[in-house]
């Protein structure tokens, strides 16, 4: 049995969904494929990002910190996968990171 619950907006959720034996085993065989089959796309679209927010950067050659999380915001479509691509950019070999008046400048050095 599988139990779920939580809130829809408002509306408390308390679901309780029966398997049996078959019904474990269908659900087990599909599991790999659907793993195998999302894992490849999201690779690539995180790889495409990451070459996007590189460039960015380097034709920038500089941006402080707000400018270039509000960059990666738009290039991303989103204020987490922008702040993750940030702190990517924070570790890169190819990024110099110095403390600007108001917030930290990134540089690229290549």
């Amino acid at each position: 049995m599988i139990r779920i619950r939580g809130h829809i907006g408002e509306l408390p959720v308390d679901l309780s969904v029966e398997l049996d034996d078959q019904d474990w085993v269908q659900l087990a065989k599909q599991l790999p494929n659907l793993a195998s089959s999302a894992a490849p796309a999201r690779a690539e679209k995180s790889d495409e990002l990451w070459l996007a927010a590189l460039e960015l950067l380097r034709e920038a050659g500089q941006m402080d910190g707000p400018q270039l999380l509000a960059q990666l915001e738009a290039l991303s479509g989103s204020a987490q996968a922008g702040k993750r691509l940030l702190v990517r950019l924070r570790h890169c070999a190819q990024v110099r990171i110095h403390n600007g008046t108001d917030a930290p400048v990134f540089s690229w050095i290549g």
